[in-house]
């Protein structure tokens, strides 16, 4: 059986827009921060900063994150 979690995190894509976007705990010091929200988050940034094939490419990354991790995380670290 092989570990396919990413430096602690659920997957590559999870850490990496964790680590990009939402690291620094002391901008998101809101316990009701959700999955939905920090997925909006990001593809509010993607749709204003992307275009054509670059757009779909980050769209299809952030396919792969677990928000629900993310938005826990979050939390964890606001309490």
């Amino acid at each position: 059986m092989t570990d396919e979690t990413y430096n602690g995190w659920t997957n590559y894509a999870t850490w990496r827009v964790n680590l990009e976007v939402f690291n620094g705990a002391d901008l998101w010091e809101n316990e009701n921060a959700s999955a939905e929200f920090c997925k909006d988050l990001v593809e509010e940034q993607i749709e204003l900063d992307a275009k054509g094939i670059a757009r779909d490419y980050a769209l299809a990354f952030i396919s792969d994150v677990d928000w629900e991790e993310i938005a826990e995380h979050l939390k964890e670290d606001a309490a």
